[in-house]
């Protein structure tokens, strides 16, 4: 484990002209604690950063920072980047948290870390050899958020220090700027020193924010007075005023060169005269750049090699590594390192094993940019060697590979393969694709050459996907590739496609291999079932009913003895529904899909058939069935690390899920949760457009018309259409927007368009897409004829797929654009489908005037429970126009059941008649119905799906 890593401050020097940073620190410091001078406050976290050139001590800030703290009883975390080491990935995480975690073996690790510790311990170099899942970065980040937060908690008030930022590796960087603004409700400070050229992943340390801080403070140089004093308090009060000045005009008021000058005008015992100045300035001179190497090279040339070694190999240096490096023993090295202190130029570490590390980060950069570029590299080769022997680990190696020229090295590829699965495992996919490129450019074994570059594909698929497509089309046109990593290999290019928007590709690349693999059966149905799942999600397929026909060939062929068969059966089980078939049938298909099980996290599966099944559910009215099987696909992926766009589609559907059932607050969050989710993936993701869709679609229902064009007009909504199938479909859904600004003349052009779409594939299930019923809306009033046409369609496809919700929903927009008393009869059985559903907003929705007074009250409880605000404000109103005044809302929103609601539940799962239920608990049939309508509700299915559910649902409480 790393340990706590600072550069070291032998003198106990005051901090010249710095007064300001130090108030700010001191004030920073007193708003972590919980009372001041006996008055208890509330503590405050925040940032607080110190930027200049190198040698303006940023580094004495943070020591004092340091110091300031410890005297407090304040807990310090702290870590500093090396130029050297910015290709570890988490390599300054790792210095910051190891330490906390240093006093724990693996168990208590595990019980520290509980679920977390599969997706960061290799990321915090927990382990030597990750295996398992590949966390996606998404995921490792909030597990570091977690853990961080965690020890802040245990550990508060916590400070913590980050020196050298603008050398840190990427993913730390990233990660940090994330995490920095829970500082300030976290009882943690954060104290930042670096350099102005700081990386575009650190933005957030540099700019000014309201949250964490002010602008961050510019060391200015030392002037002229504060120089003399360094100067006097080393030589004596007796230092010339000229002498002084000399000195301040030759350090550039750097308090790091000014330091170090006024030691060795000590260590030469000038007294500070005019007769001492051509020595103080060659004194000067030798502090920095050529003149530093100049003395360095008159130690000899054991010293120099010495500490060229230590400059390849960067902080906390090991003398034995740097001994073997420099091809010096053991006593020369120590000789050599006995000079390079005197010389401060090496000083003691911190680290472990009587580690050695550089006075100030200038001396290190400028021996290393000294060194020959021929012996640089052989250098970084021996660093390399002697790091793997040392037991070091791939990564460390593989960062001095990186540095030296391509050789055909075997060994090399297998360190640098090494290392970049360690990346990948620790959530850094950058860092892998480095180490894979540089692998290739090698070469690797021509045998070898095709898994080196699967494995470079499978880098680049979150961070560049259009790359994964050039790398996997590379690795396929290779000879002799094992048909399971072809398979492999042929999936992944198929998913990298899809994820770029050329479905139309994934689709042909899955048909095209399916036919290569005649010779292995399993693989070529495995392809096959690749081929129909990327065709269902074409906009653009020329052929759906051809392709449901064969599919529907296949699939009555399986049993669901494999996973192959299992996908396909998947793939029709939503085929069926597509295509409004009977939904019995898109039900047993959907079941035995699962009997065998489906995972959302098979790494050479897609998540798609999972979550297509899921739905299949919801849309046949069992929607509790469909949230059982998200909320366990969602918690394996949690447990994965799969916390980006899987989450995010998870969330988002999941609360779609609930929309439909009418849980229009809950839904909202839900989606909302996964559109925040969806929106820091990098690069966008699909999950961002079903996001929208859906939220878009629960604003409307909740009458906050205004909210979902706002939303709309950010994201594009209705100007971009996807090449993919989204659902809810994006030019219904704002379409509905149209009709809900009152717009029917734009709305039905768009509804029109994509009627002709859906018929061309023959998707007629108006559950999945209702364009008719926003059609026949949007013409009610300029083709009424029209729009009763497409109601009556509507509702003949409604009973075709057999789903009372959608039966219901359907009735319903034919009664509205009916009207009269045929409009009447249909608004009944409208709301008596819908009262066999588990559609809450819906059926509170067709609650019209023209009801009974009692049905207008249910219809407004019902709104109310739902969230629907605005359809609620309506029913309201027809109220009081007709003369009712609204009551108290009589029945409390629970998803318990009753007593008497289960007793119905279970005598109707029994399959007994109404009549009989009705008998049995003294009510009326109309009594039951009601009854019924409020457990279908409430347990989330129909009369089909009850039996099952009520297996699992909670009894009433005695």
């Amino acid at each position: 484990m790393a340990h706590e890593l600072r550069q070291p401050t032998p003198e106990n020097r005051p901090l010249l002209e710095r007064r300001k940073e130090l108030r700010a620190l001191d004030s920073a410091l007193t708003g972590l604690r919980d009372s001041v001078d006996g008055v208890p406050q509330a503590p405050r976290g925040g940032l607080l950063a110190f930027t200049g050139p190198g040698g303006m001590g940023k580094t004495a800030l943070l020591n004092q920072a340091r110091a300031r703290a410890r005297a407090q009883g304040f807990t310090v975390l702290s870590g500093r980047a090396g130029e050297k080491e910015q290709e570890l990935a988490f390599h300054l995480v790792r210095q910051v948290v190891q330490p906390a975690l240093a006093s724990m073996d693996e168990q208590e690790l595990r019980t520290f870390l509980g679920g977390w510790y599969d997706i960061v311990a290799a990321a915090l170099g927990l382990v030597a050899t990750p295996s398992g899942h590949v966390p996606d970065p998404t995921g490792v980040r909030d597990g570091l958020d977690w853990v961080m937060t965690r020890l802040a908690v245990m550990k508060a008030p916590v400070v913590l220090l980050l020196d050298d930022l603008h050398w840190a590796d990427v993913e730390s960087l990233s990660w940090l700027a994330s995490f920095a603004p829970r500082a300030v409700d976290l009882s943690m400070l954060i104290v930042v020193a670096f350099r102005p050229e700081l990386p575009l992943e650190a933005a957030a340390f540099s700019a000014p924010s309201a949250d964490l801080g002010n602008r961050p403070f510019t060391l200015a140089p030392l002037s002229a007075t504060a120089v003399a004093r360094i100067i006097r308090d080393e030589v004596g009060e007796d230092a010339e005023d000229a002498f002084c000045e000399e000195c301040w005009e030759v350090t550039g008021g750097s308090p790091f060169e000014a330091v170090e000058l006024s030691i060795r005008l000590g260590e030469r015992n000038l007294r500070g005269t005019g007769d001492d100045l051509p020595a103080m300035r060659d004194l000067a001179a030798a502090v920095k750049g050529p003149g530093l190497i100049e003395r360095l090279q008159g130690f000899g040339t054991t010293t120099v090699r010495f500490a060229y070694a230590a400059a390849v190999l960067g902080k906390a240096i090991a003398p034995d590594l740097a001994a073997r490096i420099a091809a010096i023993g053991s006593t020369a090295a120590a000789e050599a390192t006995e000079k390079l202190r005197g010389a401060r130029i090496l000083a003691d570490g911190e680290g472990p094993g009587g580690s050695l590390e550089f006075v100030h980060p200038l001396i290190a950069t400028t021996i290393y940019r000294s060194i020959g570029a021929s012996l640089r590299e052989g250098m970084h080769n021996s660093a390399a060697e002697a790091v793997r022997a040392a037991g070091l680990g791939h990564a460390a190696a593989a960062r001095h590979l990186l540095e030296v020229p391509c050789e055909g090295s075997s060994e090399a590829v297998r360190c640098l393969r090494e290392a970049a699965r360690e990346a990948l495992h620790s959530g850094a996919p950058e860092a892998a694709r480095r180490l894979l490129n540089r692998a290739l450019q090698e070469p690797p074994l021509p045998e070898e050459r095709a898994a080196l570059l699967h494995e470079l594909a499978c880098a680049t698929f979150l961070i560049k996907p259009t790359a994964t497509v050039a790398h996997l089309r590379e690795a396929l046109a290779e000879p002799g590739i094992d048909p399971e990593l072809r398979a492999s290999m042929v999936y992944r290019l198929t998913q990298a496609l899809a994820h770029t928007d050329r479905m139309a590709e994934a689709a042909t690349v899955a048909a095209e291999e399916a036919q290569r693999a005649a010779a292995h059966p399993r693989i070529r149905l495995r392809m096959q079932g690749d081929h129909f799942v990327w065709s269902a999600f074409r906009t653009d397929e020329a052929d759906s009913a051809g392709r449901s026909r064969a599919l529907a060939r296949l699939a009555d062929r399986l049993s669901g003895r494999g996973l192959e068969e299992r996908y396909i059966l998947g793939s029709r089980a939503w085929d069926a529904m597509m295509c409004g078939e009977p939904r019995q049938k898109a039900l047993a298909y959907a079941e035995e899909a699962l009997r065998g099980g489906l995972s959302w996290t098979h790494e050479n599966r897609g998540f798609e058939v999972p979550v297509s099944v899921a739905l299949v559910f919801m849309y046949c009215d069992q929607p509790r069935r469909a949230e059982e099987l998200f909320a366990k696909g969602m918690a394996e992926c949690e447990s994965k690390g799969w916390r980006g766009s899987h989450l995010a589609l998870g969330q988002t559907l999941s609360g779609y899920i609930r929309y439909r059932r009418g849980s229009l607050a809950e839904a909202e969050n839900l989606v909302r949760e996964g559109l925040r989710i969806a929106d820091r993936v990098e690069g966008g993701v699909p999950a961002q457009w079903f996001a929208i869709g859906i939220l878009i679609q629960t604003l409307l229902a909740r009458g906050r018309v205004a909210a979902a064009r706002r939303l709309a007009d950010t994201y594009r909504y209705g100007d971009i259409i996807p090449n993919a199938v989204i659902y809810p479909d994006p030019r219904t859904v704002y379409a509905e927007l149209l009709l809900a600004e009152g717009r029917p003349d734009d709305a039905a052009p768009l509804l029109s368009r994509v009627g002709e779409w859906l018929e061309g594939r023959d998707w007629r299930n108006p559950a999945w897409c209702p364009w008719q019923l926003g059609l026949a809306s949007a013409l009610s009033r300029s083709a009424p004829d029209r729009a009763v046409r497409h109601a009556q369609d509507a509702v003949k496809r409604a009973r075709d797929f057999g789903a009372a919700s959608a039966i219901g929903q359907a009735m319903h927009a034919q009664a509205e654009v009916t009207g009269g008393e045929a409009g009447l009869d249909l608004h009944a059985q409208a709301v008596d489908h819908l009262q066999r559903s588990p559609a809450a907003y819906e059926l509170a929705r067709a609650g019209r005037l023209h009801d009974a007074a009692d049905r207008l009250y249910q219809g407004l409880e019902g709104a109310v429970h739902c969230g629907a605000e605005g359809l609620a404000a309506r029913a309201r109103r027809e109220l009081s126009a007709a003369g009712l005044r609204p009551l108290p809302l009589r029945y409390p929103q629970t998803d318990t059941l009753t007593a008497q609601e289960r007793k119905a539940a279970e005598m109707t799962a029994r399959g007994q008649a109404a009549a009989v239920v009705a008998k049995a608990l003294h009510l009326t049939e109309q009594g039951v119905r009601q009854l019924l309508s409020s457990v279908y509700r409430k347990v989330g299915t129909d009369a089909a799906g009850l039996a099952e559910a009520l297996e699992t649902f909670p009894r009433p409480r005695q």
